[in-house]
């Protein structure tokens, strides 16, 4: 059980949260292990078998906190929200921006830019860090390939080539992540961008973070008044959160990248 950024992240497994006089009471095998103000919480994410008691349940749907069901791997299954919040004017400019392709397409292109800005940010960061000879070299070339491609992204004519360009840059990006582990590098090194399912470690590592990320900026979304399944830069579709996975493009590499990288060259995480 962890309290991160006023996030409760409970992962014990058979734990019970029960609410009790104001506060979270976590319980696990009959014992209060912690009491932790509501207060002080936005939002509660708990990992498989954990219980939330309904009336826990009805105090965060009145308060507005956001409770995230995820499996015990990290997998996402449900979300609580209360009201509806925010201006209504605000969700019909969202909607009308979608209807105009040169809006679209400018939003479209922002995501894109700050994601490969943060990506080229956290290669620099790791060339001046990197211990091993050939490292720098290796990332700084990384970093050279990211910002040729911004100028490109910034000037795209369209959706298509827009999408285009995100995937040049993520597969430049990602073919250079290796030379960012400093820790144990045959363990966490990546063989390219792998998901549904990852197949390696540090695959698995950033699908769950970006599985926490998402939840967040879908909370976030909706705490504005925002509709996260109306997006610009990902496709529509039922279900689908489209907005919240725009938002989290140029957060991917600030928050869950450099957070795995950090992980795994403290060694606070090992094979």
């Amino acid at each position: 059980m962890h309290e991160l950024l006023n996030t409760l992240y409970v992962t014990t497994q058979g734990a019970t949260l029960r609410l009790d006089h104001g506060t979270v009471r976590v319980i696990v095998e009959d014992e209060t292990v912690a009491r932790l103000p509501l207060v002080r919480l936005q939002a509660i994410v708990v990992f498989g078998r954990v219980t939330i008691t309904t009336p826990l349940i009805h105090r965060c749907a009145e308060d507005g906190r956001g409770v995230v069901w995820l499996t015990r791997h990290g997998r996402f299954r449900a979300r609580l929200t209360g009201r509806t919040l925010g201006n209504v004017l605000l969700r019909r400019a969202q909607h009308e921006a979608l209807d105009d392709p040169d809006r679209t397409l400018a939003l479209a292109r922002q995501y894109v830019a700050g994601k490969v800005q943060n990506a080229r940010t956290l290669t620099l960061r790791s060339a001046r860090d990197s211990a091993r000879a050939g490292d720098e070299a290796e990332l700084r070339a990384v970093a050279d390939n990211l910002a040729s491609l911004l100028g490109e992204i910034r000037v795209a004519s369209d959706l298509d080539v827009l999408r285009g360009l995100e995937g040049i840059a993520a597969r430049a990006y990602f073919r250079g992540f290796g030379g960012m582990v400093r820790g144990d590098r045959a363990a966490f090194t990546p063989d390219g961008r792998t998901r549904r399912p990852p197949r390696d470690r540090a695959n698995a590592l950033l699908s769950f973070c970006y599985a926490l990320l998402r939840a967040e900026c879908e909370a976030a979304l909706e705490g504005v008044g925002l509709d996260p399944q109306v997006g610009y830069l990902h496709a529509l579709r039922p279900g689908r959160p489209a907005l919240a996975l725009d938002l989290m493009e140029e957060l991917r590499p600030a928050i869950a990248d450099r957070l795995v990288l950090r992980l795994v060259n403290r060694r606070q995480i090992r094979a």
